[in-house]
């Protein structure tokens, strides 16, 4: 893949994805569910980052050649996809299913990255994370479900018009990658990633090397803010930053404080 030339390229966002994006100042970062969090970033910092976002492993236009699809398996894939773009330790954001990937790449290559921040995606390295009976109520209809219930999720989802948006966006999303219905098919291969452990625990923070902030709103309806407080006291060199009246979203105050962890990291670093 080929990178713009020039100081000042695009601002690319697609839906599921890491987004790996270089600065002006010669500086990377990556940031996941780019379809939202790049339209923030691109309000408060124009023209200085050059954006690319893949779609992940089984979403939107990038397939899958078989087999489940861990959290491992995409951690692979993004430092795969890094070294093929050959960059120098990048910057390395991600929003709750991509801040455990981006997390699991920092423990997997503790130096390979200048900053991190995990935003929202911590919950899962506790291996009793209540986030795990929530996810198979969610994607199985049951929480005690063994399997996704696409039919189950579209009923949750019609419960509330703000779940009706992001049902109809996630439709559009994988059936326009991979034709209609693979938005089913994508809930099949998320369930038994976001159902069980990760297979890390906060024990393994301790192997990340990097700066890294722990990001979560006062309302995340699954990441805690007693688990933030252990995420973040197991951190090398930590941070933890907690805005009030946030849900389990990414906010524009989510990405304001993001960028500024960045960029003192790289005064500072």
């Amino acid at each position: 893949m080929a990178l713009p030339a020039g100081g000042h390229a695009p601002l690319t966002a697609v839906s599921g994805g890491v987004a790996l994006c270089r600065g002006v100042a010669e500086a990377e970062y990556a940031l996941s569910r780019a379809d939202i969090a790049l339209y923030h970033a691109k309000q408060v910092s124009p023209g200085r980052y050059q954006v690319i976002a893949p779609d992940t492993r089984g979403c939107g236009q990038t397939v899958h050649d078989g087999g489940e699809i861990t959290f491992d398996r995409l951690a692979d894939d993004l430092l795969a996809l890094i070294d093929a773009l050959g960059l120098d330790r990048p910057l390395l954001a991600g929003f709750s299913e991509g801040g455990i990937t981006a997390t699991i790449a920092g423990i997997r290559r503790p130096d390979g990255f200048r900053a991190i921040v995990n935003d929202a995606g911590y919950d899962m390295f506790n291996p009793a994370a209540p986030s795990f009976t929530m996810m198979r109520q969610m994607l199985g209809g049951s929480a005690t479900a063994t399997e996704a219930d696409p039919d189950a999720f579209a009923q949750m989802c019609a419960q509330s018009e703000q779940m009706t948006a992001m049902f109809e966006l996630m439709k559009a999303d994988e059936d326009g990658g991979q034709g209609e219905g693979h938005w089913a098919d994508y809930l099949r291969l998320a369930f038994h990633r976001t159902t069980q452990p990760t297979g890390h625990t906060y024990e393994d923070f301790a192997k990340i090397t990097a700066p890294t902030l722990i990001l979560v709103g006062d309302r995340d309806e699954f990441c805690t803010l007693g688990e933030a407080v252990v995420a973040f006291g197991k951190l090398p060199q930590g941070e933890l930053a907690v805005l009030p009246g946030t849900g389990h979203v990414i906010s524009p105050g989510k990405v304001a404080t993001t960028i500024d962890f960045f960029a003192r990291q790289l005064r500072e670093n």
